[in-house]
């Protein structure tokens, strides 16, 4: 897919789609009133009449118009004129994409709109419609016989000069929405195609060539670093477990390390605390932490971000073979802390538990875990929001806002040190579960058993990273939510530290 800037009127350009938008409040915006006049007026004709796209989302196409290049002319309402919103309008843009994008070796031209560049300036809305065109050409159907979405052909963004740093804000898009789309991809593979020995060596082959070290620590390796947490979950399955560890040294030795620890249960099916069936289904989607962690270095490395990251990413099944573990159970994960098991369908903190200390141990400077950890979160948020959790406030403050700078929806959930009195064991250090109160917390305050004193924020992804449902927006599946939040983050964290 060909990506151009250019600075010309809509009308010029020869492609399969023109793509205007409108806002509510306005009959013609100032791209459609150019177009009016090459048109005599048509446009505003039509704006009087009741299939006009008056409100946000509804769209208008004409077809072979006199005096524009393209073969169709596609008006579209992107929202409320007075608040222009580049997430909405993003969200409107995708939809209508991936109707463009059913059809083999389609072309389009997209006006920015006018409105988004005044309020957000020229690179921001350059970066986010490269990154939707991106993400909306690819389908979540990856085992259809025949294929529902193609990539386009020809991409021109009109109403901004071409420039320097107008080039490199479409780089940067179209880098963020391949790593969106590779964590998509994986969360959509089903179980039986990414397990942890395939999910261990996709990630490698992902990023080596762009500048980052990895390794893959196999079952033996695994328990000679005393993950005996991790290792009682994957006792269950046939399929052994695997630690993947990547390095990127985008910045120099003095800057700090930034620790990305993800959750991947591969499949989860309870465990000896079964699952039912239809909490099952969606299970294959239990690694969306780890895809998340991938996407995250994918991204920072092919933009060669000045940050330095250490990715840890546990791999397990959680099924329920001869040797699966058992309720009343003590492990003893890699810190020494002893864990009495009063489910086996608690899994995912303990695989972050070992995770976690392996990336303490290796001296990570802040941490950010990412994990579909908790039905209650889901409970408590809904499935659009990530739950947030902390030990340092200042450092959730930086991903809290990153997050709300990206148009990703968070929020931040307590960490009182009485949630964790529900941890407390008669025969161990600590339980797995509390009660079935604030269960998205007291998940968090076992984790924090395992990040000593080093800053670190939990985010939930439970509700967030798998859409049970397709919207007009966006496909049933895999989300990729919050890559595009983190790596914002990690952009800017060298420049903070020289401040």
């Amino acid at each position: 897919m060909k990506f151009h800037v250019v600075e010309a009127s809509p009308a010029e350009f020869a492609a399969g789609w023109l793509i205007v938008g409108c806002f509510e409040g306005e009959s013609l915006s100032p791209e459609l009133m150019e177009l009016d006049e090459l048109l005599g007026g048509q446009l505003s004709r039509l704006a009087t009449r009741d299939d006009w796209p008056s409100k946000r989302g509804e769209s208008l196409t004409l077809h072979d118009v006199p005096s524009i290049e393209a073969d169709r002319l596609l008006i579209v309402n992107y929202g409320d004129e007075s608040s222009p919103d580049l997430s909405k309008t993003c969200q409107v843009l995708s939809g209508v994409l991936r109707k463009v994008a059913s059809k083999e070796k389609q072309s389009v031209v997209v006006a920015i709109p006018s409105e988004l560049i005044v309020k957000f300036g020229e690179t921001v809305p350059l970066e986010r419609f490269a990154e939707c065109v991106t993400t909306a050409c690819a389908s979540q159907a990856i085992y259809r016989k025949e294929r529902d979405r193609f990539e386009l052909t020809e991409v021109h963004l009109l109403g901004i000069p071409n420039s320097p740093s107008s080039e490199v804000a479409i780089q940067r898009g179209r880098i963020l929405g391949e790593s969106i789309n590779l964590t998509r991809e994986l969360v959509n593979r089903h179980p039986n195609d990414i397990y942890p020995e395939t999910f261990a060596a996709r990630a490698v082959d992902a990023v080596v060539s762009h500048g980052v070290t990895g390794k893959i620590l196999d079952e033996h390796l695994i328990e000679n670093e005393k993950m005996g947490a991790l290792m009682a979950v994957a006792r269950g399955s046939s399929r052994p477990p695997r630690v993947v560890v990547l390095e990127y040294r985008g910045a120099g030795k003095d800057s700090p390390t930034i620790g990305l620890v993800g959750k991947g249960v591969t499949f989860d099916s309870g465990g000896l605390s079964l699952k039912p069936s239809a909490s099952m289904i969606s299970m294959k989607a239990d690694m969306a932490g780890a895809a998340t962690v991938l996407g995250i270095v994918h991204a920072c490395a092919k933009l060669e971000l000045p940050v330095n990251i250490l990715a840890v990413i546990g791999l397990v099944e959680n099924m329920t073979g001869p040797s699966a573990y058992k309720l009343g159970e003590v492990l003893t994960a890699r810190n020494g802390t002893t864990i009495e098991v009063h489910n086996t369908d608690a899994e995912g903190r303990l695989v972050l538990a070992d995770a976690l200390s392996y990336a303490v141990d290796h001296k990570a400077d802040r941490l950010i875990d990412f994990a579909t950890l908790t039905g209650a979160c889901v409970i408590a948020l809904g499935e659009e929001v990530t739950g947030a959790f902390t030990n340092r406030q200042e450092w959730c403050d930086q991903v809290v806002q990153a997050a709300r700078a990206s148009d990703e929806l968070i929020w931040q959930l307590p960490m009182y040190d009485f949630y964790a009195d529900q941890l407390k064991s008669d025969f161990a250090d600590c339980k797995n579960v509390g009660t079935r109160w604030g269960g998205a917390i007291t998940a968090a305050k076992f984790l924090e058993k395992f990040v000593d004193d080093v800053p670190w924020v939990h985010l939930d992804i439970a509700g967030a990273a798998y859409s049970e449902k397709e919207c007009a927006s966006r496909d049933a599946g895999g989300t990729g939510a919050m890559v595009r939040s983190i790596v914002g983050l990690l952009a800017t964290l060298n420049e903070e530290s020289s401040k």
